[in-house]
């Protein structure tokens, strides 16, 4: 039997996260879970083609989109299943069972989230997380999305957008599930910014995009660094 899973990672100048991502990917070799590991790049300049190389993935060149570079690696890949991993998000020990636990379900998934810090305002944002991916169903990218490649198609797959690729799919797949383990997701960008205001921006991103805001006026009014929303 061939195997039955495809890791796909969107990266845009991503080495240092790829250098503590791929580690976890190890399980998944070892036991014959993974298929292929696939990088859909949009344009790095630093040495993530490099290390993708070294990892033996298949890579995928486009423009800087996550959306459209999540929709290039689907279409590259041949699993029967599809893990969408981000380059700053961790796997947990364990995951291979999980994942293989939810392919018996026949359903899509998703990982709880925790950030690589600790503290309240950290383990605040990462409450809201969970709380909207199980209450709302709506989990983020960050989050790990695993999806048959039968989901993935009736849905549409991803949509070419700058943001909220992550809530239009999942809106149009069956119920989504959490998976009992969460990823460790980095924190770079909240410190960054600042936890309240990063956090405030993003709940107000999602409102405006359920209210039926274009995606593209969102990121124009916007701007910045928008590729990763809790």
């Amino acid at each position: 039997m061939r195997a039955p899973l495809s890791v796909i990672i969107p990266t845009l100048n991503a080495a240092d996260a790829l250098e503590n991502s791929l580690p976890m990917l190890a399980e998944g070799l070892q036991t014959g879970l993974i298929r292929e590991l696939i990088i859909s790049d949009g344009g790095s300049g630093d040495a993530t083609l490099q290390i993708a190389d070294a990892a033996g993935a298949v890579v995928v060149n486009g423009a800087p989109s996550r959306g459209g570079q999540l929709h290039r690696g689907a279409l590259a890949a041949s699993g029967e299943w599809m893990l969408f991993l981000h380059a700053d998000t961790v796997l947990p020990n364990g995951w291979v069972e999980l994942v293989e636990q939810q392919f018996r379900k026949s359903a899509p998934a998703y990982f709880k989230l925790r950030f690589d810090r600790v503290g309240m305002r950290p383990s605040l944002v990462a409450a809201w997380a969970n709380f909207r991916a199980r209450a709302l169903g709506l989990p983020y990218g960050d989050q790990a999305l695993l999806i048959s490649r039968h989901d993935y198609a009736t849905a549409g797959g991803y949509p070419d957008i700058p943001l909220m690729e992550d809530v239009a799919l999942v809106r149009s797949l069956p119920k989504i599930t959490a998976m009992p383990a969460s990823v460790t997701t980095s924190a770079a960008r909240y410190e960054r910014e600042g936890w309240l205001r990063r956090g405030g921006r993003n709940l107000s991103l999602l409102m405006r995009y359920l209210s039926g805001a274009d995606p593209n006026d969102l990121a124009r009014r916007y701007g910045g660094d928008l590729r990763t929303r809790v």
